[in-house]
């Protein structure tokens, strides 16, 4: 359930789950939370996958197009995500217009297995119509590409309510599959 509360416009809380959106911290607590994604630990099986969550951080933020989250439980960082326009077409998708593209989403190693990344990806989804809207911008969803050798990643974004779109064959890391969620109104 999302809960609006007093979290400002570009936060989104589901329970004990938060998407902070770093560009809107100020200095001060930009530099915490860039310190514990810092010490977030991906396995190297993931680290594959997503890269290092502190340089996603870092390149989100130096970048106009990317909107890097820290996805935050219990007042903790326990992972990273991005949200990039104009840029589906990395994900398989035939546009680069219609859809948001979600990338370097890691979650650390000792948080995963707790649904915290199912969360994060719906909330994402959330966080990508906000951002449409505020912009005037036309995308109508979120869309992202998984590693087929990566089933936990598949399972959590399909139980987030991202569907299968087929194959791509087009990244560096193996077959992946594309996958996309629309947004609701």
């Amino acid at each position: 359930m999302i809960r609006a509360g007093n979290a400002g416009p570009g936060v989104v809380v589901a329970d004990n789950v938060w998407l902070l959106p770093l560009k809107d911290l100020d200095g001060d607590a930009r530099a915490v939370k860039l310190g514990e994604i810092a010490g977030l630990e991906v396995s190297a099986e993931h680290r594959m996958f997503v890269g290092d969550p502190l340089r996603m951080a870092l390149t989100g933020l130096a970048e106009d197009g990317r909107y890097p989250y820290v996805i935050d439980s219990d007042g903790t960082a326990v992972g990273v995500l991005t949200l990039q326009a104009g840029a589906a077409t990395l994900a398989g998708w035939p546009d680069d217009h219609t859809a948001w593209l979600l990338r370097g989403f890691a979650i650390d190693r000792h948080r995963q297995g707790r649904g915290l990344g199912r969360i994060a990806a719906a909330k994402a989804v959330v966080a990508a119509a906000k951002l449409t809207a505020a912009h005037g911008r036309r995308e109508a969803g979120v869309v992202l590409s998984v590693n087929e050798a990566n089933p936990a990643g598949l399972a959590a974004y399909r139980h987030a309510g991202f569907v299968d779109h087929g194959q791509y064959l087009g990244g560096t890391s193996g077959p992946q599959r594309i996958m996309y969620s629309r947004f609701t109104s």
